[in-house]
């Protein structure tokens, strides 16, 4: 198999595997910065640590985290860095939860048939 057949195969894979945005969401702090972006404003590093307990430095650590799994992008504004939230990897992963719950509603029915026969 070609090699850029085979990183077709992984980015496709990676871009379909919810894992990596649940991960990314199950910290209580980037949740937090992930709500607070997503009024759809721009804000900066400064500004998210602003009234909150982080240092800019952890605040850029959890930034690059939800970079990283696509939640949100880095936006340059003259010499400053902003950042804004994209709702696309919420929404793949909301139609996982929903096949999820389909697949568990499905089994239910099948169980309340077999015990009601």
């Amino acid at each position: 198999m070609p090699m850029s057949t085979l990183a077709s195969m992984v980015e496709t894979a990676r871009a379909t595997d919810p894992a990596p945005i649940f991960a990314a969401l199950g910290d209580r702090t980037r949740l937090s910065l992930l709500m607070r972006l997503s009024d759809g404003r721009t804000r900066s590093i400064t500004m998210l640590a602003a009234d909150t307990d982080l240092t800019r430095q952890a605040v850029t650590k959890h930034l690059r985290v939800l970079q990283d799994v696509g939640l949100v992008e880095s936006l340059r504004h003259g010499r400053e860095s902003r950042y804004a939230c994209r709702p696309e990897p919420l929404d793949m992963a909301r139609a996982y939860l929903d096949r999820v719950a389909a697949q568990w509603d499905d089994a239910l029915l099948r169980l309340k048939a077999f015990v009601e026969e």
